[in-house]
């Protein structure tokens, strides 16, 4: 069962409920938690283990070869992606725009766009008892975390495959990062928060999961601030209201000094409880 947590906009609380769910899923069950928010993850500040495997990862991109290149310009006509530009008489090739198609280094009919391999980032693994972290960043300066999040998920296929459980941690929003983390997923669970901006995100990430044809149910975080309006939503759209975690200012504070909340706070351990029954029911 691979689960996302991801909601509309950044604050929400995703890495607090993935953490907190994670590490009390895994008192019971053998658990795999996956931090893919690449450009800034913070979950290994909660998350103290053995020492870390460091993997690095790279991706393909072409590299122009002036001596076999006949300056043809047919590569340019087939990115799609315009990563390539001929400027006089050379071709130059615009790193942050590749996608790793393959398709100028295949088609090129002198083989001068040859594929090399570039750093991309790297995947953190760490264990704690029953529990599997890993933690992906994108290198300082690129642009692209999908192709990151993606071999992240790969890695998880061919190293976590027989955990009982695996939860995703997502970027924030609605953008490519955020479909390529939760396409893979049996369910979804969207955080928000009692607010106009909480809502108004809340309907995005609901679009978004929605034309992933994917299923989903709601956690409301700082229960007790802002309206009403976001309850009416929930009960107009006929959206389940999965668990409510209360606004309150000890567990604010607990979450600044990177402590575990569910152990010392009963109303957060019994919304984790809530939402690991919902879990266990779709298995």
């Amino acid at each position: 069962m691979r689960i996302a947590i991801a909601s509309g906009k950044g604050g929400t609380g995703k890495t607090f409920l993935a953490v907190n769910l994670a590490l009390k899923a895994a008192e019971t069950q053998t658990t795999l938690l996956m931090d893919l928010d690449v450009e800034e993850p913070n979950g290994g500040i909660f998350i103290q283990g053995d020492d870390a495997e460091i993997h690095k990862v790279t991706r393909a991109i072409p590299a122009w070869d002036a001596g076999a290149c006949n300056l043809c310009g047919k590569c340019i006509s087939w990115c799609k992606f315009n990563a390539l530009i001929k400027l006089g008489e050379m071709i130059l090739v615009m790193q942050p725009l590749c996608h790793s198609c393959y398709a100028c280094s295949e088609l090129c009919p002198m083989q001068a766009l040859p594929m090399e391999q570039l750093s991309l980032g790297e995947i953190r693994h760490l264990k704690l008892g029953k529990l599997d972290f890993t933690e992906s960043k994108l290198d300082v300066g690129l642009e692209q975390s999908s192709p990151l999040i993606e071999k992240t998920l790969h890695f998880a296929d061919e190293r976590f495959a027989d955990k009982e459980l695996q939860i995703l941690d997502s970027p924030p929003g609605t953008a490519c990062a955020m479909v390529s983390a939760v396409k893979t997923v049996d369910y979804v669970i969207l955080i928000s928060e009692p607010t106009p901006f909480g809502l108004f995100d809340l309907n995005l990430a609901v679009e978004t999961v929605r034309q992933l044809g994917l299923p989903f149910s709601v956690v409301i975080n700082r229960d007790g601030i802002g309206n009403n309006d976001i309850y009416d939503y929930l009960e107009k759209e006929g959206i389940q209201l999965l668990a409510r975690i209360p606004n309150q200012r000890k567990i604010a504070e607990m979450y600044s000094h990177g402590e575990i909340i569910y152990q010392q706070v009963p109303e957060v351990d019994e919304a984790l409880e809530q939402i690991l029954s919902k879990i266990r029911s779709l298995s």
